[in-house]
């Protein structure tokens, strides 16, 4: 999410593991024994039946993050195993920290490697990150003045890699909230009726995969992608399209079809319609304009 100070960013990210789906008895065991190991369980707590939400501050050194120690203990990349990592200030954390996470957005877990021992800890989480638009946090604002000039915006989003950015599914711009929708007395939907949508999704998912042994689509390999995404033929043409004029990844693609799958899902939809296929690549056209050569 990137937008300027007070436009939610925070808010809508706390907000994620209220409309998630409660934890299966599998992955509460899981999340359990990681927090059992690293020592966060007291013994009053018993089976941890919540999804976990991590907020670590943009000072945390690797070892925090992605684990350590003699012996190797799990980092807050495992401690928010089956649930949300929030990184707020993105561009603030230590770049070697921020390169540490590709490899368990791709894989679910992380391999931590010391002179006496090695260990393998689970890490399949959803990394949920904000960011301003430029330091002074003004850029996108139209009712402020910006005072960055364009090397300075640059050298911040450039704090964030390609290879990082390319991982990650979703995103998306939150425009500064205006008086009129904060004072606005008209009554939003809660969580609880966007959880029942998102439960009825991953059921759907959790029966179309359980031969795959996965539960939801974010998990698909590149084999699962290819069988379980099915496109109509105006979807194909559309994300060949896409592929092309907007220079995208082969991991791009993948992305893409994952996210084209869960909207069809949540509309009930068995194969992935163009629109569906449209909303994926609106939701990821945060990509550098320098990644198109020609």
């Amino acid at each position: 999410m990137i937008g300027p100070p007070g436009s939610g960013k925070t808010m809508l990210a706390k907000r994620l593991t209220t409309i998630e789906p409660d934890l299966a008895l599998e992955e509460a065991l899981e999340v359990t024994k990681i927090h059992s190991v690293a020592g966060t369980l007291a013994a009053k707590d018993g089976i941890i039946a919540i999804r976990p939400f991590r907020l670590p501050h943009h000072t945390i050194s690797y070892s925090a993050l992605v684990g350590g120690g003699n012996p190797p203990q799990p980092g807050e990349i495992s401690l928010a195993h089956q649930g949300v990592l929030f990184l707020d200030e993105l561009p603030e954390f230590r770049r070697d920290c921020l390169e540490a996470l590709r490899q368990p957005l791709e894989d679910g877990f992380i391999h931590i490697s010391r002179v006496k021992k090695s260990c393998v800890f689970p890490a399949s989480f959803m990394l949920v990150c904000a960011m301003n638009p430029c330091p002074c946090g003004n850029f996108s604002d139209s009712s402020k003045t910006c005072r960055c000039n364009p090397g300075k915006i640059a050298n911040y989003m450039d704090k964030i890699s390609g290879p990082l950015l390319d991982r990650i599914e979703i995103h998306i711009e939150l425009p500064a909230i205006r008086y009129k929708e904060l004072s606005d007395p008209k009554d939003s939907e809660s969580s609880a009726v966007i959880k029942i949508r998102v439960e009825k999704a991953r059921g759907i998912q959790r029966e179309r995969l359980k031969a795959e042994g996965i539960f939801y689509n974010a998990r698909m390999d590149s084999k699962s992608t290819k069988k379980y995404c099915l496109l109509e033929e105006q979807a194909k043409q559309l994300l060949k399209t896409a592929m092309e004029e907007l220079c995208l990844s082969a991991r791009a693609y993948d992305k893409i079809l994952k996210v084209s799958r869960t909207i069809g899902d949540l509309g009930g939809s068995e194969v992935i319609l163009p629109e569906h296929v449209a909303e994926a690549i609106q939701l990821h056209c945060l990509r550098r304009a320098e990644s198109c050569v020609g």
